[in-house]
């Protein structure tokens, strides 16, 4: 079936959100937060690197709508902003795992 041409307007939205996730270390983040909400020192912990570093992928994540944030106490836990992003990095997994 044949989609209509998507608005050049989306076509950069989308290129930019695939240029987010093409960074290894940033689409190790968002991995690592679509199970569950998990705090930036858990994330920093899990993938041996420093909370800062993990704190900026997630900020120019966040704006990008890749992940959300909530606020519990004192910290500040992710997780993937919908399932629209749990679902896409899941099927792209799958389709790696494929036999060629």
């Amino acid at each position: 079936m044949c989609t209509p041409p998507e608005s050049d307007a989306s076509i950069a939205q989308l290129a930019d959100l695939f240029h987010l996730l093409g960074d290894p270390t940033r689409l190790r983040i968002v991995l690592a937060c679509v199970a569950a909400p998990v705090a930036v020192g858990d994330i920093a912990a899990a993938l041996q690197l420093s909370s800062s570093l993990v704190s900026h992928h997630l900020r120019l994540l966040r704006a990008a709508r890749i992940v959300k944030s909530e606020r519990l106490g004192k910290q500040v836990f992710y997780a993937a902003a919908d399932a629209h992003i749990s679902g896409v990095l899941h099927d792209m997994l799958e389709h790696i795992a494929e036999p060629g």
